[in-house]
């Protein structure tokens, strides 16, 4: 049996036992079809057809956002080209700018923007480093003769123009996303429940906020601080969509979210949710699948039933080859444009402290390859023969070693640390092919050497110079969680994941947090 709490109706009291469903009866069927009447009838405080009136959705026009972008890349380019007395100036911008269009239309730039995807200014740097990219590719294979310099000077307003534009876009929707957050009530048996409720309220990057929790069967579910308005039998009732709804409407959740399980069978789950549309309220099935890009995930039907086939991670093929071209072309452009700091750097370094510029460390590469990385040195010159008595003032979980005040640590090094200066003659080893410029943190021997299986499973790409990790917290994150963040990117990895991982890199070397 069910249990809804209705407060100030003419049903007294609770309906109905918390726990295992009742014996169904002439009264129990009756009193039933009365909570469908008083949730249904057009004097209820909320009524579904209320709820949910229907909403007209801003459209959306490809051909003008193409168009803007076309002009915005193409004109001024072919201006500057022409007043730089390039060859041919009308040819390149066209192609410059048909170029563009392609690469943003591809990327879904002229779609419905998509929470959680890399969009705004980062994700037009990250479409303009990829246009760099294959317009150079073009450029040595037909052979031009366009200065890159003067090229890539002509092609800058295109990102202006692009960003610009991808910011007046979003505006409405940055201003009303305090309307447009997801109110979820939660259906499922105690363990599912708690997995669920305890992902939803441990981020804040995702558009859902739990409001209850309904649980199935007689076990109390773990988590703190979920209202439960109601609760479901073991075994189907009659009542169930009642007992939903009422929890919904209750706390006004226009979303009901279902944690499947052996209590919860497939035809059970079928009938609430034509119960549920019927009265106006989504419906959303949690899946068992963890750490799969939605990209990768594709439902089909097959004799009834709803298969989702998940695509493999990427491991070659085109984009193979497109992730390593950038990482080499980055890294060497990376090098010369930077080869003035780090000048600079090394000579801080020198005179700053006894010993060596830089710090070579022997680290695990792709499939537990070892390889000598690069970095600038930021601790004393006997930093290793130190690390022992220190290791009980280890600040972070699992086989990484880490502390806030290192005393190992030197002046310049601090700085250099903070701002990840440190990391960047790590180019070197991305131009030798051992890192690339996107992946995972390379581990020391020592700590690969205590990794589980799943914890392995970060060497299945090359470690990389940038990645999720530098941007979502670095050394302030668990060690589960960086290896969390590990495995999704190896599993997840695309060159326009990549490209925003680049960008948003800018962001997170400006802000700091968690590097030391």
């Amino acid at each position: 049996m069910g249990h809804v709490e209705i407060p100030e109706t003419d049903i007294s009291g609770p309906v109905g036992l918390r726990g295992a469903p009742r014996p169904r009866t002439a009264a129990s069927r009756n009193r039933t079809a009365a909570l469908e009447q008083l949730w249904r009838a057009p004097t209820a405080e909320r009524d579904p057809a209320e709820r949910a009136p229907a909403r007209r959705k801003p459209g959306h026009h490809p051909s003008v956002g193409a168009l803007t972008d076309l002009i915005g890349l193409a004109g001024p380019a072919w201006l500057l080209l022409h007043l730089g007395e390039q060859p041919r100036p009308w040819l390149a911008a066209a192609v410059a700018g048909a170029v563009w269009t392609g690469l943003r239309g591809a990327r879904g730039r002229y779609a419905a923007p998509v929470r959680g995807e890399p969009g705004g200014a980062f994700g037009a740097l990250g479409d303009w480093l990829v246009l760099l990219g294959i317009l150079a590719v073009l450029h040595a294979a037909a052979g031009g003769s366009v200065d890159p310099a003067t090229a890539v000077v002509a092609v800058a307003p295109g990102l202006l123009v692009a960003t610009a534009v991808e910011g007046l876009r979003r505006w409405p929707r940055t201003a009303r996303r305090g309307r447009a957050v997801r109110r979820v009530l939660l259906v499922g048996e105690a363990a599912g429940l708690d997995r669920a409720a305890e992902l939803l309220n441990s981020r804040t990057d995702h558009a859902y906020r739990l409001v209850a929790a309904i649980p199935v069967g007689p076990a109390r579910p773990g988590y703190e601080g979920v209202q439960v308005p109601g609760r479901l039998g073991s075994a189907p009732a009659d009542d169930d969509v009642t007992t939903v709804l009422g929890g919904a409407y209750a706390h006004e959740a226009d979303l009901v979210l279902v944690a499947p399980g052996p209590q919860l069978t497939g035809d059970r789950l079928r009938r609430l949710g034509w119960g549920l549309h019927d009265a106006g309220v989504a419906l959303s099935v949690v899946s068992e699948l963890s750490g799969v890009a939605a990209g990768r995930v594709r439902p089909v039907t097959a004799a009834g039933l709803t298969l989702l086939h998940i695509a493999p991670p990427l491991r070659g093929g085109p984009q193979g080859v497109l992730k390593a071209a950038l990482d080499r072309s980055g890294a060497l452009f990376g090098l010369l444009v930077l080869s003035p700091l780090l000048l600079a750097v090394a000579l801080c370094v020198r005179f700053s402290s006894r010993g060596p510029v830089f710090h070579r460390q022997v680290r695990q590469g792709q499939h537990n390859r070892p390889f000598t990385m690069w970095k600038f040195r930021t601790m004393v010159a006997d930093a290793e023969a130190r690390k022992e008595q220190l290791t009980e003032d280890n600040e972070v979980d699992g086989p990484l070693f880490k502390m806030r005040r290192d005393p190992r640590v030197t002046p310049v090094g601090r700085t250099l640390r903070r701002t990840s200066i440190d990391e960047l003659p790590q180019l070197f080893n991305v131009l030798l092919g051992q890192m690339s410029l996107v992946g995972p943190r390379p581990p020391l021997p020592e700590e690969a050497s205590r990794y589980d299986e799943r914890e392995h499973r970060r060497l299945a790409v090359k470690p990389g110079l940038t990645g999720l990790w530098q941007v979502s917290g670095r050394s302030d994150l668990s060690w589960q969680e960086t290896v969390s963040l590990d495995l999704w990117y190896v599993d997840n990895w695309s060159v326009a994941t990549d490209m925003g991982l680049l960008a948003r890199t800018v962001r997170a070397v400006t802000d700091g947090r968690g590097a030391y």
